[in-house]
């Protein structure tokens, strides 16, 4: 198969989307250009980081600008950015344009509602709409697109966008993310570790979304209840941390062995490997990367019916709402640890080996 020379445009390149395009130049047997700017300040990315973009290519050298492919994440409104390099010399009319929606707008909870929002998920639809080809990280992301697309073209009465709609379903499909699970594979393990407290993981974004509220209650009725367990607290914090985190630091104590991000991989990893348990009391989910290589290492998922998890993990995994205390006293009376072997079972098919043809298929246009 021919190497193909696809662009990369990445306005937010940090987190989960850069491990994907990490993964994808790395498993690909394609030449990628990436331009890319710092992951912040993600409402300017998605409204100006296109021009952006787009001048960057008219600095290129005529005879560099030919691409087979330009593959873009969601905070890059496509529709633009397509047509200011559109007709540029060296610009490949053939070009196939991309769109990979590691979440959309539609879905995305604000913790106030702002009129300006829908700009956001206008941004969302013209980029699909203006796409060759769109895929999205699970069938919830797209289902919720769609099913909040529809809602949308609705509203204006004396415009119809059904047939418009029902092309972009049809060029659409879902690839999960794939994932690199070498370092994870090298620090999990199958020992059970007996006589030790069983160790909670929280590995998500300090956010509100991720709903911390609800993690703390029901860790604070455990430690209450006299149920042992210790908790590490991972995940990446911002500016505005909800208050919770440090209420909950002072009512447990003891009981959090370690509180706060890690910037080395290699450690987060290691506290991973050491974990019995992960958690999430996500309100908003797309995928669940965090909790995924939780279970690569080898923690027994604690996870809400909801979201994008029960396409990820069966029901034995998935708690209803209200039910996480009974489901999670349950996991550590019992000190079920999933284990290395079954954690690589569960999660094997993210592997990027396993998700790498489909992306050359996407890309071919196949």
């Amino acid at each position: 198969m021919l190497e193909k020379k696809i662009l990369l445009l990445e306005p937010y390149y940090g987190g989960s989307h850069r491990l994907f395009l990490d993964g994808l130049t790395t498993c690909l047997p394609d030449r990628f250009v990436l331009l890319h700017l710092p992951a912040r300040k993600w409402k300017m990315r998605m409204q100006l980081s296109a021009p952006w973009f787009a001048a960057r290519i008219k600095g290129l050298p005529v005879r560099e600008r030919a691409f087979d492919a330009v593959l873009a994440s969601t905070f890059t409104d496509l529709a633009v950015f397509r047509a200011l390099v559109a007709g540029l010399p060296g610009w490949r009319p053939d070009c196939r344009f991309l769109a990979y929606f590691h979440e959309n707008q539609f879905q995305y909870p604000g913790r106030l509602p702002k009129r300006t929002n829908h700009q956001f998920t206008a941004i969302n639809f013209t980029t699909a709409l203006a796409a060759d080809g769109v895929a999205f990280n699970s069938h919830y992301n797209r289902q919720g697109f769609f099913r909040n697309s529809w809602l949308y073209v609705e509203k204006a009465a004396d415009i119809d966008l059904a047939d418009e709609l029902t092309a972009l379903e049809e060029k659409s499909r879902v690839i999960y993310p794939g994932i690199h699970f070498g370092e994870i594979d090298m620090v999990s393990t199958d020992t059970m570790r007996c006589g030790e407290m069983p160790l909670i993981i929280w590995n998500h974004r300090w956010e509100h979304d991720k709903n911390p509220e609800e993690f703390f209650a029901v860790l604070t009725a455990l430690h209450r209840d006299g149920i042992a367990f210790r908790c590490c607290v991972l995940g990446q914090q911002f500016r505005d941390v909800p208050p919770c985190f440090a209420r909950a630091r002072r009512e447990l104590g003891q009981r959090i062995i370690h509180f706060g991000y890690l910037s080395e991989r290699t450690d987060y990893l290691a506290l991973l490997a050491q974990g019995d348990i992960v958690v999430s009391t996500a309100h908003h989910e797309f995928f669940g990367l965090a909790v995924i290589e939780a279970v690569r290492a080898g923690c027994l998922p604690v996870l809400p019916n909801r979201l994008a998890y029960p396409e990820l993990f069966v029901d034995t995994y998935l708690y209803p709402d209200g039910g996480l205390y009974q489901h999670l006293k349950a996991a550590l009376l019992t000190r079920r640890r999933l284990g290395a072997q079954r954690g690589r079972a569960l999660t094997e098919r993210f592997s990027w080996p396993m998700q790498a043809g489909d992306y050359r298929c996407w890309i071919n246009g196949d």
